[in-house]
């Protein structure tokens, strides 16, 4: 923990600041009289997109002069060098852009497409002849990177939505990673989250920290490192609501939600939870639910969907979910969706949930459903990694493998599952929709824009060319890309 007794000190280029400490810096009064986001944002003013996934996790806009082609040089305002690795998505407030990114003076290990390339090495490993422990040894050599691999730096960067101008860069950790990542995951892979007054960057490894929009750290807040599954990483993002951050820490030591004060990174409560036996890490968001009859924190884990109270008490639970956990929950109409599982299992359910469940609301089988649980769709419903989203009626979800299904959002019924193009094998990015049509950003950099309708209708590709796992940011009349090494401001040429 040495690495937190040292104090805040300033590096002099780019305004960076180096964050080496749990220090508490009280802000001047002027700096917490920034706009909140209780506050609507002014008549020409860009609008927000706090969180991952936006402000309602539903990542769905209606403005009509949202940009539906694009390439790398068509509708693009800007494009913007991003140092580093990490699949954080942007988060906007007014035209300041934050992103985070791990950096290092030495080569990362790439990502590799899809989620088929660890059993081909393994069946060339067994054709070698070799054992079952030296192909685990061979694999997890592969494709983690360890701490004794690498030096980072955890950094937080802020650009100009206008033009693209990084305006500062602060450096919060330097040093040797505090566990491994899959080369699928990223050291920088949790979003930031924002309420206009500061951005909360959050590492799972290392801390919570908030800077004010100039970059002046407001506090910092150290965490301890746990235990992930085959040292693979972690993912999950903050949420926030009012003056309260939510952090889920599901791992293999021992999980748990927390709620922090976000005015002085004080923490309030923590609540140990118990998920699945097997498998104990998770990748899941959590998602704040404010419906009709109170305000709840939703949260994913291997195997169950656990709802608590602001105070971190627990309302209820619905077991019988997917062995993985990484998608989001989210609500719509009062309704929440939760869906979980991997493209290895066949239980991947879909449930929609209603408001005022108490206790263990997972519904009986055959039946599927009960007096909280609208509907609950289990064999191959559900998704790997991207999340679903609701729009114009329907539920929308993206398969990781490059299939695409529309559903009945009040009765589950499948309306259509089709294969998206077939060049079109790997997502990870969630889908966004607007202008009547659903977006799907592949891995390797193409947007299949897809008729919001009840036959499927695949109306245009838009490539980047680019590696990307990030979900997109929409702000106002902007589409914000991030790719591997770049963040894309598309937008209509005027």
């Amino acid at each position: 923990m040495g690495h937190y007794r040292k104090l805040i000190r300033p590096v002099m280029a780019l305004g960076v600041v180096a964050l080496m400490g749990p220090s508490l810096v009280t802000p001047p009064l002027a700096a917490r009289q920034r706009q909140t986001s209780s506050q609507p944002a002014a008549a020409g003013e860009p609008a927000h997109w706090p969180r991952f996934r936006g402000p309602d996790s539903n990542p769905v806009a209606d403005n009509p002069n949202l940009p539906v082609k694009w390439s790398k040089t068509e509708n693009v305002e800007w494009v913007s060098d991003v140092p580093g690795v990490g699949w954080s998505s942007p988060v906007v407030w007014g035209t300041r852009v934050f992103v985070t990114a791990a950096t290092s003076e030495q080569r990362m290990k790439p990502p590799s497409l899809g989620t088929e390339f660890s059993n081909e090495y393994i069946a060339e490993l067994r054709k070698q002849g070799l054992s079952a422990d030296e192909i685990t040894k061979r694999l997890w050599a592969r494709d983690r990177e360890m701490p004794q691999d690498i030096v980072i730096s955890l950094m937080l960067f802020c650009y100009d939505l206008e033009s693209g101008k990084r305006l500062w860069e602060r450096q919060i950790y330097h040093g040797s990673p505090r566990g491994g990542r899959h080369v699928k995951n990223s050291f920088a892979s949790e979003t930031p989250v924002t309420d206009g007054d500061r951005v909360y960057a959050y590492f799972t490894d290392y801390g919570l920290y908030a800077f004010d929009f100039e970059g002046t750290p407001m506090w910092a807040t150290p965490f301890e490192r746990r235990e992930t599954i085959r040292d693979y990483g972690t993912g999950a993002s903050p949420a926030l609501h009012r003056d309260r951050l939510f952090v889920l820490n599901d791992n293999e030591e021992q999980s748990f939600l927390a709620a922090f004060d976000a005015r002085t990174g004080k923490e309030l409560w923590r609540k140990p939870r118990t998920v699945e036996p097997a498998r104990k890490t998770g990748w899941s968001t959590p998602f704040v639910w404010e419906n009709r009859l109170r305000t709840e924190v939703v949260t994913l884990g291997p195997g169950v969907a656990i709802s608590y109270g602001l105070d971190g008490r627990e309302l209820w639970r619905i077991t019988r979910m997917g062995a993985v956990a990484i998608q989001s929950p989210f609500a719509w109409n009062d309704v929440l969706f939760v869906t979980s599982g991997t493209s290895g299992d066949d239980n991947k359910p879909i449930v929609a949930i209603r408001a005022g469940g108490a206790g263990d609301i997972t519904p009986p089988e055959p039946e599927n459903k009960n007096a909280h649980v609208v509907w609950y769709e289990r064999l191959a419903g559900g998704t790997y990694l991207p999340t679903p989203l609701v729009y114009k009626n329907a539920l929308y979800v993206l398969y990781d493998k490059g299939i695409v299904s529309r559903y009945n959002v009040e009765t589950g019924e499948r309306v259509f599952r089709s294969r998206i193009a077939p060049e079109a094998s790997a997502f990870t990015a969630s889908p966004w929709a607007y202008d009547g049509k659903i977006f799907l950003l592949s891995e390797e950099g193409n947007t299949f824009v897809v008729e919001a309708g009840a036959e499927y209708r695949l109306l245009s590709v838009n490539s980047l060319d680019e590696f990307t796992l990030a979900t997109p940011a929409i702000v106002g009349d902007r589409l914000l890309i991030r790719t591997q090494s770049h963040l894309y401001s598309i937008r209509n040429r005027r």
